[in-house]
């Protein structure tokens, strides 16, 4: 979920690779009826380009009536991406959006100064079992957009691009990679795509971007004579040529990265900022409960309850 239900993100551990400049495998986290696993930011890596927070979502199921309720929650400093490979979310916003999202989607939210949301399984979906299945990470903004007004943006299916070869397909959801453009206003250098690949097949990593990392949702990958399994993430060095190598069983992929921050972000609950001082003043902010008339107001149609400031 874009919401973090801890103070502190909760690092997941981390192992060493001759082969790639960190390997992260992230813990899990039960957050009442699904999964999360999270990957960034990691003890020895906070962030992948501009990429500081990383969950999967799920696999989760669900009976009839149950499903995902995030209530209203606040971020400042950063974008948050929600990508679905199972079922829906309901986005509810304080900027009046108010969208539904489906696999292969993208919903791009920039909380700039301030933004509120809610996140819950959809009413139509809700009307049967039903499932979840998905990927939500934070880019962080730099220092001159911290401060810019919120932001919402919902891209369907058919306008992501999507390249193709025997065996190969990569959507590109965000930034720049292989020659393609996503559509979403991006703030710094970014690549970020969602990678099938069939058993045996390569794919060779953008070599165009600094900061390059894979998240293995599916299958399996071989990198440099090595094997690696669903549920990992690596970075690489800057600079090598990287090519990975499909499993038996195929595999999925979330491949990130873009240029290397000009600095650390310090994280608290779901604030991403610059300085101390810009995280205490929207904690104040968010505890005051000044909805409308301040920097936070909450989501139009969902107003009625909302996660108060963890103390």
């Amino acid at each position: 979920m874009s919401w973090n239900p801890a103070l502190e993100p909760g690092c997941p551990d981390i192992v060493d690779s001759d082969a790639i400049e960190t390997l992260i495998i992230p813990r899990s986290r039960d957050l009442g009826g699904f999964e999360v696993r999270r990957a960034l930011p990691a003890p020895k890596r906070q962030m992948v380009g501009p990429f500081i927070f990383f969950d999967q979502a799920g696999p989760a199921e669900f009976l009839t009536g149950q499903g995902v309720d995030v209530r209203p929650h606040p971020h400042i400093g950063l974008g948050t991406v929600t990508y679905l490979f199972r079922g829906d979310f309901h986005h509810r916003d304080s900027t009046g959006a108010d969208q539904i999202i489906k696999p292969g989607e993208l919903n791009w939210m920039v909380a700039g100064r301030g933004v509120s949301h809610s996140e819950r399984t959809s009413a139509t979906a809700r009307s049967g079992p039903n499932s979840l299945f998905g990927i939500q990470t934070w880019l962080a903004l730099p220092e001159a957009q911290e401060d810019i007004a919120p932001t919402f943006a919902h891209h369907g299916k058919g306008t992501l691009p999507v390249i193709e070869e025997d065996g190969v397909s990569v959507r590109l959801i965000l930034g720049t990679a292989y020659g393609e453009v996503a559509p979403a206003t991006m703030f710094s250098e970014t690549f970020y795509a969602d990678v099938k690949l069939d058993a045996g097949r390569m794919l060779p990593m953008p070599d165009d971007h600094e900061d390059r990392g894979i998240y293995i949702v599916e299958g399996s990958i071989s990198v440099a004579g090595q094997d690696f399994d669903a549920g990992q993430m690596m970075v690489f060095r800057p600079g090598d040529r990287i090519t990975v190598v499909a499993g038996e069983r195929g595999a999925r992929l979330m491949i990130l990265g873009g240029a290397t921050f000009s600095g650390p972000r310090y994280i608290w609950w779901n604030f991403v900022a610059s300085s101390k001082e810009r995280l205490e003043e929207a904690k104040a902010d968010w505890r005051a409960e000044n909805w409308g008339k301040g920097r936070f107001d909450l989501p139009v149609d969902d107003r009625d309850e909302f996660i108060p400031l963890p103390e």
